[in-house]
């Protein structure tokens, strides 16, 4: 069980990094189309895919901290 845990948190981890990066990517071009355009009123594309992109980081960080209380549960 231990091990079957420790390998679905270093997915999870990994899907965290994976969910962080196209966050940041997403914020990044947002930014340049709103640089560029100079006028900003509504949620662009870009941005709306940024913030689903950090909901799933935040979803799975908080699945990463449950499966780690697991094993600490188990470990003692």
């Amino acid at each position: 069980m231990t091990t079957f845990l420790t390998i679905v948190l270093g997915i999870i981890m990994v899907l965290v990094v994976v969910s962080l990066v196209r966050g940041i990517v997403a914020f990044l071009k947002s930014t340049k189309i709103d640089l560029e355009s100079g006028e900003q009123t509504d949620a662009t594309d870009m941005q709306l895919a940024q913030n689903k992109a950090m909901f799933a980081r935040v979803k799975y960080q908080a699945i990463a901290i449950v499966i780690v209380a697991v094993l600490l549960g188990i470990a003692n």
